[in-house]
């Protein structure tokens, strides 16, 4: 049998929500187009999945988004060629400490495909663009660093690039002697005002929705989810936001919903450098007002028990690779590292697989960590000797085993095969199956039968619970435009509520086919899809 894998209904849908905020935009009058330039953000927040700074180009007669590109930089020049169907993309930033580091993109609108220009690793940033013919490219650059000058912040170099077919611009093929030119002044022009002005004028129902963290469906057919500036917020099953609550920091993240549905504790983000704590708050779910507020000592992840009470697990002092959020527990899971002789470390140590007791903390007062309680070190975090392996999300299955995701440290980054999905029972070191492959997983959720794991590509995976064998794997797209899963929840059978980086919740279905033949023999006909549904 194989998977029909679908999208039946969208929340948060509108228009130019591949972007988000724009910060830019450039018009082609001639093949009425508009490239729309988004915030350079931390996709899911606080760099848990890294950052990008997306480009949409859209028909302007029916705000349709035709190609898209995320840019390593924000976003600070475009252009469109006079006749061929490119964008010239230029991006870039300061490095916090020497260089102008950024990328000369062209992206071609037949293809969808991007490319970058600029020979060296660090690039240049690009401030502007202007093509002076259909072979000669106008670029307006920064220095390539503030060393000992001063005039670094207001002043750029003009060089002129000729290729006889932009088309066939090999990658990294402009040199550094080409990008050599006099030096001008270059004022750095904020430009945020005037493309919200000029989105605002195509469609008042756009909005800056930005990566979905979390999302669970109640028992009345509502939707809760939490994103971006947003502590959470309702969906009502007509498809209308019902409320939300606004959020000045970094908006909420993890959702545990009340047995009765009448409130959900929220965990909310809150930048590691900011004045304000870490905290979760008890919203009421008939409206979103607050019921209750607590501060946790330290860093923690807020999930739900198998008790289906909440809890806070600690999730240690090294960020987002620490975070091990387990749904679903028998047990309070979190990852810790203990030193050589049995104390508890926030640097140097052994990671350890840890867990404390639900019965060790009243049910009155939960959630909260399990301060005081008993903690037992169930095996070495990592179960190969020589790796370091970072924490992710997971999920406690009906027979006791976890699976949950993570990565591999490796000093140059994440490697190909460094990110994984495994099965371990607790009581043992080694692990029932491991999944590999070389991107990052945003979340994890499974049925039944499957593991359903998606990651920072976009691509989604189903795994056998059993064996952790890839049963299917595609990649996510809404109106054929590639779109990334940041939380995924298993909402029933065969049914997934998915958020998504660019703000929208996905209400999909995973569904059996069986073979023709098959149909045939039982007398059975295919049905018609339903026309209100997308094809991922």
């Amino acid at each position: 049998m194989t998977i029909s894998f679908r999208i039946d209904r969208i929340l948060g849908d509108r228009p130019f929500a591949e972007v988000g905020d724009p910060v830019l935009t450039v018009d082609d009058e001639n093949h009425g187009l508009l490239a729309v330039a988004g915030t350079h953000v931390a996709v899911a927040g606080m760099h848990e999945f890294g950052s990008t700074a997306p480009v949409g180009v859209y028909g302007i007669d029916d705000l349709t988004c035709r190609a898209l590109l995320h840019a390593r930089h924000p976003v600070r020049a475009m252009a469109f060629h006079p006749s061929l169907p490119l964008l010239v993309v230029g991006t870039g930033d300061y490095d916090g400490g020497y260089f102008f580091e950024g990328e000369l993109l062209l992206l071609n609108l037949e293809t969808g495909s991007a490319t970058s220009l600029i020979e060296h690793e660090l690039g240049r940033q690009v401030l502007g663009l202007e093509w002076l013919s259909e072979q000669e490219l106008r670029v307006l650059l920064a220095p390539p660093d503030d060393w000992q000058d001063r005039g670094a912040w207001s002043e750029g170099h003009l060089a002129v690039m000729h290729r006889p077919d932009w088309r066939v611009v090999p990658p990294r093929s402009i040199t550094g002697c080409e990008l050599a030119g006099p030096r001008v002044a270059a004022p750095r022009t904020d430009r945020r005002e005037d493309a919200r002005q000029m989105v605002s004028g195509l469609s008042t129902s756009w909005d800056p929705r930005r990566n979905v963290r979390a999302v669970e469906e109640l028992s009345d057919g509502r939707v809760v989810a939490t994103l971006d500036g947003i502590q959470l917020e309702a969906w009502l099953p007509s498809g209308r936001r019902q409320w939300a609550v606004q959020d000045d920091d970094g908006g909420g993240r993890d959702i545990v919903v009340a047995a009765d549905e009448k409130s959900a504790w929220v965990g909310l983000v809150r930048p590691p450098w900011g004045e304000r704590a870490q905290a979760v708050v008890r919203l009421a779910l008939q409206d979103g007002a607050q019921l209750d507020h607590k501060a946790p000592a330290g860093p923690v992840s807020l999930v739900r028990c198998a008790d289906g009470l909440p809890a806070l697990a600690p999730a240690g002092r090294n960020g987002e690779r620490s975070r091990l959020p387990i749904r679903r527990g028998s047990r309070i899971y979190f990852r810790e590292t203990v030193s050589t002789k049995g104390e508890r470390q926030p640097g140097s140590g052994e990671a350890w697989l840890a867990a404390a007791d639900l019965g060790a903390i009243p049910a009155a007062e939960r959630p909260r960590e399990p301060r005081g309680a008993e903690v037992d070190h169930l095996c070495p975090y990592s179960w190969r000797p020589g790796e370091t392996h970072f924490a992710g999300p997971g999920v406690e299955t009906a027979d006791g085993d976890l699976i949950y995701a993570g990565t591999v440290y490796h000093g140059h980054g994440l490697q190909p095969g460094g990110s994984f999905v495994v099965r371990r029972p607790v009581a043992s070191e080694e692990p029932t199956w491991v999944f590999r492959t070389d991107r990052k997983a945003t979340d994890l959720d499974h049925d039944m039968e499957t593991v359903y794991v998606t990651y920072d590509d976009g691509e989604i995976v189903g795994l056998g619970l059993r064996d952790g064998d890839v049963r299917w794997r595609q990649h996510l797209a809404v109106a054929g435009v590639p779109v990334v899963a940041a939380a995924l929840t298993v909402a029933g059978p065969g049914r997934l509520l998915i958020g998504t980086t660019d703000g929208r919740i996905l209400d999909c279905s995973a569904v059996r086919e069986m073979p023709m033949r098959c149909r045939h023999a039982a007398n059975l006909e295919p049905k018609p899809a339903s026309t209100s549904r997308s094809a991922l």
